[in-house]
């Protein structure tokens, strides 16, 4: 057998469980934490929360609303038994969003990512069903000169064609350097193939006793 594919396999069934550890609304309260950490990063209404849940298995561990933008705050979500942890930043991009109150998202963001020990890798969450966005390009330029890690992941895929995703997909491919995962939270396509890029993307193995 092949020992990647079995390593894989191994992986996958086992039980990862994704649970709230800490958030921070200040950029003072940005905790000091043991372990690698994976930042979910992109617009308002891209469905980072729905990707949270879905990752976690369970409906409301992040809150979902109908109004984009709810989350104002850094929320640290620990992944058991890898030790590591996902990141969930504010969203950026919400028109309605007043000016101070973006001012103070964005200097949140910014004092996340640009803290004396940076993630891990940063994760870009991208609409299948857009074009890159003005937004997108501008993390994506912030990211690659702060030299991060990047993974590309398309979220909302059950709402696009097969040709508009594989479109999609090659826009994004020309300025990553590689495909984008597509995801769906709604069908839970691509939730597993997402979680070993994430383990991967950490660095972090099982404990002994796992």
């Amino acid at each position: 057998m092949n020992l990647i594919f079995s390593a894989k396999t191994a992986l996958l069934s086992r039980h990862i469980s994704l649970e709230l550890a800490t958030t921070a609304y200040t950029a003072d309260q940005l905790p000091e934490l043991c372990g690698a950490q994976i930042a979910l990063a992109g617009r308002s209404n891209v469905g980072k929360s729905s990707l949270i849940n879905a990752l976690a298995g369970r409906k409301k561990l992040a809150k979902v609303s109908a109004t984009p933008g709810k989350t104002r705050s850094v929320n640290f979500y620990c992944v058991s038994p890898y030790n590591f942890y996902l990141v969930d930043l504010p969203g950026y991009g919400y028109a309605r969003a007043g000016r101070n109150e973006k001012r103070q998202w964005g200097l949140l963001l910014e004092a996340y990512l640009t803290r004396a020990v940076p993630p891990a890798a940063l994760v870009l969450l991208l609409d299948c069903r857009l074009p890159p966005q003005r937004p997108d390009l501008r993390l994506f330029a912030f990211a690659r000169d702060m030299r991060f890690s990047l993974l590309g992941i398309l979220t909302k895929a059950d709402k696009c064609t097969q040709k508009e995703i594989a479109h999609r997909q090659k826009e994004w491919s020309d300025l990553l350097g590689k495909k984008p995962l597509v995801t769906s939270s709604e069908k839970r396509f691509g939730i597993t193939d997402l979680w070993q890029c994430l383990v991967d993307a950490s660095g972090t193995n099982l404990p002994q006793d796992a």
